[in-house]
This record gives structure tokens, sequence and C-alpha cells, in this order.
């Protein structure tokens, strides 16, 4: 059976609209979950939800019968951002907004959803997973997983996909093997002892420690890492002192370390302790570091990531198989270390303003929401042919 996807644009955009007009933070998509479930029910898909507090998952069976089974995966959360776009369906929510085009990958998968639906062109079960919380290390892909979303919904592979600015529109990436980076984040308090600003030798200074911390973190990235391989670390964050004529007492320090190997980044954290210690101790102060593993690399399996490379040739996009992994963190890694499968890049083209992901004046490109729907019902046939 055939079915039109381009006639399905207009309730596209207007789907894609409404939701990034009621952008919703991490653990908090209510309405989001809400709109997704509801419309799921409307094409007549079996839904389950509160997999990971507010994920949803639809589950659509071919006509074909068969045993195999493949999840297709969107992120639904928005980012704690104050839109400045000044579009007419700009967020209505303060300090809230869909500044990384979630509302366009769940747009995307819900008309996938809607055509294989209709059609069900495909043997086995497909499942349509909207999960929760990507944003800011808060894993809802893990916390879905940690809920049994494998356990109920057996899925052989699992697929992700998200918007690419700056690539083409009518361009596709995947690689095998990393794709995006691990990220790790730490915190690190530094107590000393606090003198007046002109007797700094009866103190023991935490900031001119934390400025040597915050040079010295590079040394590891430098002079210890392969330069073939990947690792940046980033301080984002320094807070110390309220006065000008004292030396506080303690400083604070955080930031995030990102690699695309393993054994990299288990180097990079061992090797930040001890660094940390090292300076501490020279600077006559004391150090505590909190060290978080958040998400791990996201690397694509290669024949799963071979499949997509040539069903997204099969739908009239061209395919970038070596664009450099990027490293950013992407929590669908967790997904990846349960099942084999891929991750690809759909570009979004030129930005206004050469706005990026997260930036205030972002918005996903409504152009591309029937390619996103042919590549996904597409890839849901190519791999469970009727």
């Amino acid at each position: 059976m055939a079915f039109d996807i381009d006639a399905l644009k207009d309730q596209l955009v207007s789907w894609r609209r409404d939701l990034h007009r009621h952008p919703e933070l991490a653990f908090e998509e209510e309405r989001t979950s809400h709109f997704v479930a509801d419309r799921l029910r409307d094409m007549g898909i079996e839904v389950v939800t509160g997999l990971g507090r507010t994920g949803v998952v639809g589950k659509i069976e071919g006509r074909g019968g068969g045993n195999r089974a493949i999840g297709l995966r969107a992120d639904m959360d928005a980012l704690p951002i104050e839109e400045q776009t000044g579009l007419p369906y700009a967020s209505g929510n303060a300090g809230r907004m869909h500044a990384c085009g979630h509302d366009g990958h769940t747009t995307m998968l819900l008309g996938a959803a809607q055509a294989l639906a209709e059609t069900r062109d495909f043997s086995g079960t497909v499942y349509v997973i909207f999960q929760p919380a990507e944003e800011n290390g808060n894993a809802g892909g893990r916390a879905m997983i940690d809920d049994g979303l494998f356990a109920s919904c057996p899925v052989d592979a699992v697929y992700g996909l998200h918007n690419w600015p700056g690539m083409a529109v009518g361009r596709l990436a995947v690689r095998a093997g990393p794709m995006m980076a691990s990220m790790d984040t730490f915190d690190i308090d530094l107590t000393g002892a606090g003198a007046h600003a002109a007797m700094p030798h009866q103190g023991r200074d935490p900031i001119l420690a934390g400025a040597a911390m915050v040079s010295g973190l590079q040394s590891l990235v430098s002079r210890e890492i392969a330069p073939s391989d990947s690792l940046v670390i980033t301080v984002t964050q320094f807070h110390a002192g309220d006065a000008y004529n004292l030396i506080p007492v303690t400083a604070a320090l955080k930031g995030t370390v990102r690699a695309l190997d393993p054994q990299v980044r288990e180097q990079a954290e061992a090797r930040l302790k001890e660094l940390i210690d090292g300076y501490a101790r020279s600077h006559g102060v004391s150090a505590e570091v909190r060290y978080s593993r958040d998400y791990p690399v996201t690397v694509n399996t290669s024949q799963e990531s071979e499949t997509c490379a040539r069903v997204a040739e099969g739908v009239g996009l061209e395919v970038e198989r070596d664009r450099a992994p990027a490293m950013g963190a992407e929590d669908f890694a967790f997904m990846l270390e349960e099942r084999p499968g891929a991750y690809v890049w759909l570009g979004n083209g030129p930005s206004t303003g050469g706005a990026n992901l997260h930036s205030p004046t972002y918005d996903f490109n409504d152009e591309i929401l029937t390619t996103g729907v042919r590549y996904w019902t597409r890839l849901v046939e190519h791999l469970m042919p009727a």
C-alpha cells in the first residue's frame, strides 16, 4: 500500500510548531508525552507510557508476521534557555526552549509511526521510542532502560537520528564506531587559609591553586594522550571570594571531560584526580574531587551503520560516511550499549544568523520533516521486508 508522505507536510509542520510553542524540561514532559501518546492512539497504535517517568513507546506490528523487532528513538525534552527567535510560534514557557530540535525529532518519528501504521508494509514489530530527558546529563535513555524498556520492547537493534545545523539539507552523516563522545563532569572543592590581600604569605591561596589547575589540566590533553586520540577537558566554572582585599578560604571549579575511546576516558579520570592532588599539595591547600560518569561514548555498530547509509541513499540523500565524530555527548549511547544500532545526523541546512544547537536563536528546519519520515519508514521496510 502506497503512502503519500509529502501529503503529511502541513500536519507535520503544525505538530512541530505546537511542540515548539510548549517546551518542557527533562522529566517534566507531561504535555509532550500526552501529545505523543494521544496521536499514537489515534493511529491505532498500542501505547505504553511512564517508562523513564515521562517516556512513551508505541508498538506497530507489520502485516507480514515475523519475529524481528527494531526500535526507533526520538528525544522530547527542551533546554533551560530563554528563546530569542521572535517567531510567531516561539516558546510560551519562560526560560524553556526547543533549542536542539527535539521538537522536530519527535514530529518526524510521529509521522513515521503514522505512515507505518497505515501501510504495515513490513514483517515483525517496530517500537517507536519517545525518550525524555536527553539534555544536560539527565540520562532519560538510561532511565527508560532501568524501567525495563528492552524487557518490554525486545528489539534486535535500535536507531536514532539528530538534526545537524550547518550540514546541507539533503545530506546525512553516519559512521561506524564512535559518533559522539562520552561526557563526564567534575567538581573540585579547594580549601586553603584566608588572608589579607596585602599579606598573601600569611594564607594559602585557593585561587592561585585553582588557576594552576585550570592551566595544568591541559597538559593531560597535550602531553599524556596520543595526538591521534581525542580528549577535551574544559573547566566551565570557577567560583571564589567576594571581596577585593581578602584571599578567600575556599574556591570551587567545575567542568567536563570528553573522550571517544573508553580507555582514554579511564586514563583521563585517573590522571585528573592525581594532577589535582599534586597541584593542591604544591600550593598547600586541600582538594576534594567529585567525578561523575555521565554519558558513555556513542558507538555505532558497523553493519547497522552501513544499512542506514544505504537506506539514506535510497531515499535520495547524499551520505557522508567519513565525517569526523563530534565531541558533544548523547544519551542514545546507553541504548547502543544494550543493542546494536546506529545514530545518524540529518542535515538541517544553514541556520538563521548561523545559530547552532543550544542557541537562543536556533530553530529546526521544517523543510526536512518529510525527509526524516521517509528515512525512518524506508529503514523499517528495508530491515524487515513484508
